[in-house]
């Protein structure tokens, strides 16, 4: 059988202290707003749910028992953080005020959020965002375990209890060493990727399975392209400077990236590869309307930095 322990409302809490305060049944109904017929049974019902007698009464005194002032303390601390509960839900500007944990993904982050947090400041100034970089897996976790509030990454996702809206799209180019022969080419086919040395991110990174799937719808060789391999985008972006091959970037970490003089962009022809990006909430959450608008926000950051199309 589970535990049928009585459990005390606040009500029954809030007459305890009151009596317990006045010494006096009227005048702590009084204060409470209530007849003096409804505080006393307030009080008996938590006393035999309690099983203890915490007032004792006369007809001339009120005291405290020897039992009652043992649970005072709690029954104050509890009323205490009740009230605490309702305050903070009465003062709540919704999910776009106070702490909200972000999460986004690492080949995203450093390119979106430069523009992202000093609009989301302008948009929503009751807002304290908490950025969590970390690959799509993590993120996924973390939304479901409640460590994070939503994430900002590449869409769709299979993942069970998250919902996906998409927000933008953005090209893929190939960036390679500026002294390359591709360096400067808007018109690259898809099957230049059969013959070039491709840097691959490590597992775990979305980048790295989209870059996978282009390789493979050309029949693009996979295995044996492990040779170097990388942990960020930025790193695999200072290897191909240094020669070690090419990688494919997203639109957003091109400009960035190709800042070093000693990279080149290679620009494919038509269709373009890309990614579309999306905000991943929990299903619970997904339909507040708080949250569609802090995608309109990412989503036309997206496309004054880097000219992503809205999805």
């Amino acid at each position: 059988m589970p535990d049928q322990r009585f459990v005390p409302s606040v009500t029954q809490l809030r007459v305890f202290l009151a009596v317990a305060e006045r010494l006096h049944f009227r005048s702590a109904a009084e204060d409470l707003g209530m007849s003096q017929p409804s505080l006393s049974q307030a009080l008996a019902t938590l006393e035999d749910g309690v099983g203890l007698h915490l007032v004792e009464r006369s007809t001339r005194t009120v005291l405290v028992s020897p039992a009652g002032q043992q649970l005072l303390p709690f029954a104050r601390a509890a009323v205490t953080a009740m009230d605490a509960v309702a305050d903070a839900a009465a003062g709540s500007g919704g999910p776009l005020s106070g702490v909200l944990r972000v999460g986004v993904i690492p080949t995203s982050a450093p390119y979106l959020l430069p523009g992202l947090l000093p609009a989301l400041a302008e948009h929503f100034p009751d807002l304290r965002p908490r950025i969590v970089e970390e690959q799509t897996g993590r993120l996924l976790e973390g939304l479901r375990a409640g460590s994070i509030d939503l994430a900002i990454m590449a869409v769709p996702t299979d993942a069970a209890g998250v919902v996906s809206i998409p927000l933008y799209t953005e090209p893929f180019a190939l960036l390679v060493p500026a002294d390359h022969e591709l360096s400067g080419r808007v018109d690259l086919p898809l099957e230049a990727l059969v013959d070039l040395p491709l840097l691959m991110l490590d597992e775990g990174h979305c980048l790295r399975d989209q870059t996978v799937d282009l390789c493979r719808r050309v029949s693009a060789p996979i295995l044996g392209r492990g040779e170097s391999r990388t942990a960020s985008l930025t790193t695999a972006v200072r290897c191909v400077a240094g020669g070690l091959g090419v990688t494919i970037a997203p639109e957003s970490a091109v400009l960035p990236e190709s800042r070093d003089p000693g990279i080149g962009v290679a620009r494919f022809a038509d269709p373009v590869p890309g990614r579309t990006m999306g905000l991943v909430l929990r299903t619970a959450t997904a339909g507040d309307e708080a949250y569609a608008e802090f995608g309109r926000v990412v989503t036309g950051v997206a496309e004054q930095l880097f000219g992503a199309t809205p999805a």
